[in-house]
């Protein structure tokens, strides 16, 4: 597959992904909105975060192992809801949720396979992405689908009411390419992204279709229509996050939507601190945005989260080797978790706290 060297980051299966896919379907996957400001403040904010490492510590034997939602993961990481992974890869979520294996993937509502084809296939536990839609019977019928299907929890994206201002995808007049279908949404008679004139596909597909009006007193009516968990995905600040506990959810992602929707807010790291104070043991915290090496991850745990999600890495991989690339872009930043959590003097996760991270920088 790889003509001199095999990647060996995260970094490297993005540059490999550049050159192999075209320049609309790479910007869209990578840009953020406006000046991308918040997308690239989502990698500079682990930059500035220093590690102070335990030493003499016994760490000849490490375990990743965790609980999240009463089940046992053999690591802390989620792959995140990604769309349209059909323009990477023929093979797109089917491949991820191969390629996982035992890492819990979460499907987006907007996926180029249909939730029970992914199920049929999968070898890993799936969560599945719900937007909300105007049309609430489009919402009751995708939840019922996937409970059918034995996915085990809803993540309900709360930060995408409309879509961010793309500007990468304005330029390059980015639509749906023509053989990657929306096929969850065939039984709703929404099988096509409508393109309006000088406008991103996805955006106009946001603005006629998804419900900007659905708001806290709505997740009542969620939680009446399913069993599943809920998982409010988009949380980036505390008294949010406590409405979540107080409304039922099951857990959040502290998220900024990996700096794709409101340019100018935090990195989701950067807030993490404060939202774990309010939040403590009442409910698991996971985190997205940003993360591309297992350092990353060690200063979210000892930041306060209790997993995260990875998302544009996956989707390199997908684009690079299918489901293989998938799995290794996965073995990657676990086995630099590893590294981490042994030089850091951590034999397990519950070993990580904000006693790793350097003073100067936790106080600020």
């Amino acid at each position: 597959m790889f003509s001199d060297h095999p990647p060996i980051n995260l970094l490297d299966y993005e540059q490999l992904a550049r050159d192999k896919l075209t320049r609309t379907i790479f910007d869209y996957f990578a840009g953020g909105s406006d000046d991308s400001i918040t997308l690239r403040e989502n990698s500079a904010a682990y930059d500035r975060i220093r590690l102070r490492p335990r030493i003499l510590v016994d760490v000849d034997q490490r375990n990743m192992e965790t609980t999240l939602l009463g089940k046992t993961l053999s690591s802390p990481f989620i792959v995140a809801p990604m769309a349209l992974a059909g323009m990477a890869h023929p093979d797109a979520d089917i491949a991820i949720a191969r390629g996982a294996d035992n890492t819990p993937v979460t499907i987006s509502t907007l996926s180029s396979y249909s939730l029970e084809e992914i199920a049929e296939a999968a070898q890993s536990p799936l969560w599945f992405q719900l937007y909300v839609y105007r049309d609430r019977s489009i919402t009751q019928k995708l939840v019922e689908r996937a409970e059918a299907a034995g996915y085990q929890a809803l993540v309900v994206t709360v930060d995408g009411v409309v879509a961010g201002n793309r500007e990468r995808d304005r330029r390059n007049e980015f639509k749906l390419p023509e053989n990657v279908t929306l096929k969850n949404l065939y039984d709703a008679k929404l099988d096509r992204v409508i393109a309006l004139p000088g406008a991103s596909s996805v955006a106009a597909y946001f603005s006629s279709q998804i419900d900007p009006s659905f708001s806290w007193k709505d997740l009542e009516w969620l939680r009446s229509i399913t069993k599943l968990p809920i998982i409010l995905k988009g949380i980036l600040r505390a008294d949010d996050a406590r409405r979540a506990h107080n409304h039922g959810a099951a857990a959040i992602v502290v998220s900024n939507h990996g700096g794709r929707q409101l340019d100018t807010v935090p990195a989701s790291i950067d807030v993490l601190p404060e939202i774990a104070a309010e939040i403590g043991d009442a409910m698991p915290i996971l985190l997205d945005s940003g993360i591309r090496r297992g350092t990353d991850v060690l200063k979210a745990l000892a930041l306060g989260a209790n997993a995260v999600m990875i998302g544009r890495p996956v989707m390199w991989g997908l684009a690079v080797d299918g489901e293989e690339g998938v799995r290794r872009v996965l073995e990657i930043i676990q086995e630099e978790l590893d590294t981490a959590m042994a030089l850091c003097g951590c034999p397990s996760l519950k070993d990580i706290d904000a006693d790793l991270i350097w003073n100067s920088i936790r106080e600020q």
